[in-house]
């Protein structure tokens, strides 16, 4: 009985997979440096790296929106999640597969008479806000650190091609693991409570939770996404906002999978705490804010020229 349930987020693990692999090689597809074969491959399997070894962060900061400890209500808010992704792939559009999860989940609060945990809800609407924001500095940064470097090396242009796809695979690695990590909360996060697993040992050295062995089948459900269905959305990121060179691609990347890194991190959180500095909330982030706004960061150094309102 529970795999039936557990369909509407292996549903909505595939529509994150169809609309969201665009934020990590929309930019390298679009502008031609990588097969999408390829990045759906290399993305496919970080994803479930990501989520299986760094997703629990997010998901508990998300568990504590709501109570959702029913398991008819975990698979009704994954489905209406996992519906509006779908409608909007279908549209070719990214979206943001975070926002969705919270308003099913504070839908299914107002029908079941739960309540919200609105200091939670602040802290993640207040990353909706601060994710684009913090995407496009990084870009800015990345970008001009980059400029200076070219400028100054002076590579050959088949040497500074042969980098700059090296470079949109490896950013492409690093942000598919992130976006596992970060995002696997939206998928599985609503069946933790739930979840019928128990904790196993392979070999007598690897340690399964019952929360890991939600979030693989969940990573496996994304990769499935990638690979049937991405590619138009990849289309739209990597040519639609505005026209990416593959440079210009591989700063964007770069600077999206260190904002999902960042907010989902348990090891950079300890590290921060340790040194007395302050630390940025566990979340789910928007993957599509995230790269939207490191897209306009480019452009704002360009003055604006170039991005498609």
């Amino acid at each position: 009985m529970f795999a039936v349930f557990l369909s509407s987020g292996l549903f909505l693990g595939w529509s994150l997979g169809a609309n969201d692999a665009s934020n990590v090689f929309g930019t390298a597809v679009g502008s031609k440096m990588i097969r999408f074969r390829t990045a759906a491959i290399c993305c496919s399997i970080f994803i479930i790296l990501g989520s299986v070894f760094s997703g629990a962060g997010a998901s508990h900061t998300l568990g504590k929106l709501g109570a959702v400890n029913a398991i008819a209500g975990a698979f009704i808010v994954a489905f209406s999640a996992g519906l509006s992704v779908y409608l909007m792939t279908r549209a070719g559009y990214p979206v943001s597969t975070s926002q969705a999860i919270v308003g099913a989940i504070i839908g299914w609060n107002l029908f079941s008479g739960s309540l919200t945990d609105y200091h939670s809800l602040s802290r993640i609407v207040l990353t909706w806000v601060a994710c684009p924001v913090i995407a496009a500095g990084f870009a800015i940064v990345i970008h001009l650190a980059v400029a200076f470097l070219i400028r100054n090396i002076k590579l050959h242009i088949l040497t500074l091609d042969s980098l700059t796809r090296s470079g949109l695979l490896i950013v492409g690695a690093f942000g598919s693991y992130s976006l596992g990590a970060n995002n696997i909360a939206n998928v599985m996060g609503v069946f933790v409570p739930v979840s019928p697993f128990s904790d196993i040992s392979l070999c007598g050295v690897f340690r399964l939770t019952s929360e890991q062995q939600l979030f693989f089948i969940g990573g496996v459900a994304i990769a499935v996404g990638v690979f049937t269905y991405s590619k138009r959305v990849m289309m739209t990121v990597g040519q639609g906002i505005m026209e990416l060179s593959p440079v210009a691609a591989f700063v964007v990347v770069s600077a999206h999978s260190i904002v999902l890194f960042v907010f989902s991190s348990q090891g950079l959180e300890s590290f921060l705490m340790g040194l007395g500095l302050p630390t940025l909330p566990l979340v789910p982030v928007s993957s599509s804010q995230a790269i939207v706004g490191a897209v306009i960061g480019i452009g704002l150094l360009k003055k604006g020229r170039g991005i498609r309102c």
